[in-house]
Order: C-alpha cells, then sequence, then structure tokens
C-alpha cells in the first residue's frame, strides 16, 4: 500500500513538472532579454525565396528561414511605399492615416518656404557630431503615434533601454520612437556617426571612440572607395553592411543591451540595399551579391549576439522585415513585355504648372506646383490664395490638369529617338485630392482601402497620383524606384526569431503593422498607440497550460 501510495505521489509530481510552464514565460522576467527590429531597406518579399540556396550561414537568413517563423506573404496595406512612411509603419504598427508619415520629404509653410521638411527634421534640436553646424536638426516631433519600443519603455517605468540604428537618420529615428535614448545615424560625407540634442548634448565616449577609430576609413578601402561621400559610395557596398552592424555591436556593449532585469528593444535598419538597388535594379547581380554578403553579416551579428546577451540567443526575439518592395528596371520588365516607362516627375510638375499659368495667371508667371515626392504633387496655397481659389478647387483643378500633363510630355518624347525616350508612354492610372481622400470619397475597394491608409495632414494642399504599373520617375536602363500601390512595391518578407514562435512556413497573408501588435501581444505591454496589426498568434508557441509564451504581467 506504501509501495502504491509513493508511487502516486511521484506520477502527480511529473505531472506538475510536465504542465509546468517553461522557464521565462514572462517578458518581465527578463525573457527574453532583448527584442531586434530587423529592418533590410529596399528588400522585396521574393529575394529569400529566391536567392535561398546562396544562404550558406546557420544564423544568417536561416536563422529565420530554418528556425524562425517565415510569412513570405506580407504585404503594407497602403499606396505610399516610401522609406520614412515604411519605418514609421513597422515601429508603429499603423499606417500613413495613423502615425501621419507620408513621404521622406514635404513642403509645411508654415515651417520653412525655401527647402522641404524632411520626416525627421526638427530645428529645435541640433545635430550631434555633425560635420557643418548649417545641418538641420533632428526628432520623433512628425510621427504622431507611439512604437512598440516606447510601449515597452512606458510600460517598464523607463528603465527599459530603447535604441534606433541605421545609415539613415529617418530609418533609426522613426522605428525606435520618442522615448528611445538614443538613435544613431550616419554623416554622408564622412560615414561618422551622429545623433541631435533630442537626445543627448553631446555623443556618448564610445560613439566618439568608433568614430576615431579608423573604422570608416577601414570601410572606404574595403570599398574601394578613397573619397567622396560616404553614404552613397560605401553605403552601396558590402562594406557600408558591416559598418553599420560594427556600430550596432559597439552600442549593445557600451549600453548593455540585453543585461537587464527587464527587456531592452533595439532598432536597426539595414540602408544598403535601398541605395545599391536605385543605381542597379533588383535583378541585377550586384543586389544579389549584396543579399549574399548581409547572409554572412547577420550570421556574425548574431552569432556576436549570442555571447554578448545574457543567456545567448535564446533569450533574444527578432523580427526580420523590410520597409518597402521595388519595381524591376523598367528595361527588365519591358524585355519581358510588360508595359514598363521611365518618366520625368519634375517635368510632369512642370507641364501642370504651365497649364495652371495659362489659366490663372497669364500675364505673371507663378509657382503653382511646389513639386515634392511623388506619389503626391504638392501645392502653393499662396499662389492659389492670390488667384482666388480655395483648397477644393485648387486640388480639383489640379487633378483634372494632370492626366493631360503627362499625355503631353509622352506626345512630346515620342518624337524624339528611341534611346532618349521611355520605354512606353506612361500614363496617370489614379488621381485623387487631399480633401476627396480627408472626407473618404474613395471607391469601396482594395484599392480605396490603399488611399485611405495613405492619407496625412504633412505637405498642405496636395493631389496624390499613381502612373500605370512597372511606370516610374527616371530609372529608364538599369536603376528603380518604388512610391506605387502596385504588389511588387508592397510585397515584404516577415519573420520571427526566438522561443514564441514555432518555427515553419506560414502562407497567411500579413502585414508589417503585425510585428508591433505581435510583440505588444507576447511581452504584455499596451499596442502603440494607433496600432492596427493583428496578433500572428497561428505562429507562438504555447507551454502546457495552453498559454502562449510570453504570459505574464508586465511589472
Amino acid at each position: 500500500m506504501k509501495t502504491f501510495h509513493g508511487t502516486l505521489l511521484a506520477i502527480a509530481a511529473l505531472l506538475c513538472l510536465s504542465s509546468a510552464p517553461p522557464a521565462g514565460a514572462s517578458a518581465y522576467d527578463a525573457k527574453p532579454k532583448l527584442v531586434v527590429v530587423l529592418v533590410l531597406d529596399q528588400f522585396r518579399g521574393d529575394y529569400l525565396d529566391r536567392y535561398r540556396a546562396d544562404f550558406k550561414t546557420p544564423h544568417g537568413f536561416n536563422l529565420f528561414l530554418e528556425h524562425g517563423a517565415y510569412f513570405p506573404e506580407c504585404y503594407y496595406e497602403y499606396a505610399n511605399t516610401m522609406t520614412a512612411p515604411g519605418h514609421s509603419t513597422i515601429g508603429t504598427g499603423a499606417y500613413t492615416n495613423g502615425h501621419n508619415i507620408a513621404v521622406n520629404d514635404w513642403w509645411d509653410l508654415s515651417r520653412s518656404t525655401s527647402h522641404t521638411v524632411s520626416s525627421v527634421e526638427d530645428e529645435r534640436y541640433p545635430l550631434v557630431g555633425a560635420s557643418s553646424a548649417a545641418e538641420l536638426g533632428a526628432s520623433p516631433r512628425n510621427e504622431l503615434a507611439s512604437t512598440l519600443g516606447d510601449e515597452v519603455v512606458l510600460s517598464t517605468g523607463g528603465e527599459a533601454k530603447l535604441f534606433g540604428v541605421s545609415l539613415k537618420d529617418r530609418a533609426a529615428i522613426l522605428t525606435s520612437g520618442h522615448a528611445s535614448q538614443g538613435a544613431y545615424w550616419i554623416n554622408h560625407a564622412t560615414g561618422h556617426f551622429e545623433t541631435s540634442t533630442y537626445w543627448r548634448s553631446d555623443l556618448p565616449e564610445w560613439v566618439k571612440a568608433f568614430n576615431a577609430s579608423g573604422r570608416a576609413e577601414a570601410a572606404r578601402r574595403e570599398a574601394n572607395v578613397p573619397s567622396g561621400d560616404f553614404y552613397d559610395k560605401v553605403g552601396a557596398s558590402p562594406a557600408g553592411v558591416s559598418y553599420e552592424l560594427d556600430f550596432t555591436k559597439a552600442l549593445v556593449e557600451a549600453e548593455g543591451l540585453g543585461r537587464h532585469k527587464v527587456t531592452d528593444v533595439l532598432t536597426v535598419s539595414i540602408s544598403s540595399t535601398d541605395i545599391l538597388g536605385h543605381e542597379v535594379g533588383p535583378d541585377a547581380p550586384e543586389q544579389r551579391a549584396m543579399i549574399d554578403a548581409i547572409d554572412v553579416d547577420l550570421n556574425n551579428f548574431f552569432n556576436w549576439l549570442g555571447v554578448h546577451v545574457d543567456g545567448g540567443l535564446d533569450n533574444v526575439w527578432v523580427a526580420l522585415t523590410g520597409d518597402h518592395g521595388v519595381a524591376p528596371s523598367p528595361s527588365v520588365a519591358a524585355k519581358e513585355g510588360m508595359p514598363a516607362a521611365a518618366f520625368s516627375g519634375e517635368a510632369l510638375n512642370d507641364e501642370i504648372n504651365r497649364e495652371l499659368n495659362a489659366q490663372l495667371s497669364p500675364a505673371q508667371a507663378e509657382k503653382f506646383v511646389l513639386g515634392g515626392e511623388l506619389p503626391y504633387i504638392q501645392l502653393d496655397s499662396r499662389a492659389f490664395a492670390a488667384a482666388k481659389m480655395n483648397e477644393a478647387d485648387a486640388e480639383k483643378l489640379v487633378a483634372q490638369l494632370a492626366p493631360g500633363a503627362m499625355a503631353r510630355i509622352e506626345a512630346g518624347l515620342a518624337s524624339k529617338p528611341p534611346d532618349s525616350r521611355a520605354l512606353r508612354p506612361a500614363v496617370l492610372r489614379h488621381v485623387y485630392t487631399r480633401t476627396q481622400i480627408a472626407a473618404g470619397d474613395v471607391p469601396e475597394t482594395e484599392m480605396g482601402k490603399l488611399i485611405l491608409h495613405s492619407y496625412s495632414t504633412n505637405g498642405g494642399w496636395w493631389v496624390m497620383v499613381t502612373p500605370g504599373m512597372y511606370e516610374m520617375t527616371g530609372h529608364e536602363k538599369s536603376g528603380t524606384s518604388h512610391y506605387t500601390p502596385y504588389s511588387y512595391d508592397r510585397h515584404v518578407p516577415l519573420a520571427f526569431f526566438g522561443n514564441a514562435f514555432v518555427p515553419g512556413t506560414y502562407l497567411d497573408r500579413v502585414a508589417p503593422v503585425d510585428i508591433a501588435a505581435t510583440f505588444a501581444a507576447l511581452l504584455r505591454v499596451n499596442q502603440p498607440s494607433a496600432c492596427v496589426g493583428h496578433v500572428l498568434t497561428q505562429a507562438l508557441r504555447r507551454n502546457a497550460s495552453g498559454e502562449t509564451i510570453g504570459s505574464g504581467k508586465a511589472r
């Protein structure tokens, strides 16, 4: 009887052990120690499968493809596919109508009548470490939503550390957010890392040491670029990637990321795929070589994290994605029979302005169209006010004139030799005014949803245009661009690594906004203030009690 009773107790004990949640079920029992949001700029969603046979390292892209939860069907659900809105969307889990970042730069006549305002420009916070005092300041002021990292800092009473790194200021700042202890990016000319007084009045000693270490000069030698603009030249080579990741390692070590009693957050955006990609296009062997080199660099970086984070990679969660996709170069698309074209955005603006002057100011030339980055044509409200036109009427007139202006440009090019004109005549397929979009006056279609998600109060008066598929500004022969609602510009990879995720390939249609929603749920913090993403429960590991890893209280 005694033996039977002892057996029952032993069985009961085993059952209790088997049903106990694994160690680290709560994020704020410091599991994980570090969350990394990794963005590859201009990294289209088909790259990982297209070049999968190239990846030979265990902890580069294979960390996600073989050991992580991989979602190849990930698409942005807005039409303004560019760097600044993409990074804001990843960080905030919202689209432009939530975080308000529509393009990289726009006209804001209340702040400047001489230059466009950048997505992170803030004259109140001068740059620190800049080579010239004339360089404009920076902060997250234009991003009108909180980020995942912001919410982790808030939920830990400021104990969590949050940092952002990129070669680009907007990528470092907008992904990490308002509550970060630092965002770092490079000076374009020198390659040295800088920040702004939004974070601190002087560079930390470790940043000064890195800048003085000769690492930038070594990157120049590696890229065979002895002089010239560091961002454009070295940034377009694999040397730019290893340089950025070496700085990131210095940050992790100096700031002790992954070595605190709460979870730290690090956002890293690799810019080199975008810098090179605009020049050569997604199908060029140079871009493939860049991606293969990044695989090796990521393997080295994650192996390094495994040594420098308490508990190793078992205590690290990572999300990988891109800030936007990209179109094939027009010459490549045309070769396969696609109706590709390249046109001049500046010429389009000039032609619209010429027609506006003919109608509204024939006696004195006015600049009704300020220009700016497509897909937005930005207008000068002062010129229209002088012509006694309100915003709605002004935008409506420009929307009416834009398709004809494009047609006239293309007709003029048709008379020139074939090698000096676009491959096919470009057209404007969709045209919407700001007042239309603000009122929700768009078709109740998938395209209509993408347009609504692209709304911003920035840029004053504007008209949004969409060229035809495989049509873009500039880059007729080898280069490319992105800014359209077409799937090739919206398609990016999404993958997670960490003990909270069940490895596998998931073919669900997902979006980058799901990163912030999923991590917030796992970490048991509030979702960012404008977040519209979904928690990707299909990829979450559950313990024996049926709870997802990460269950627990925030404090």
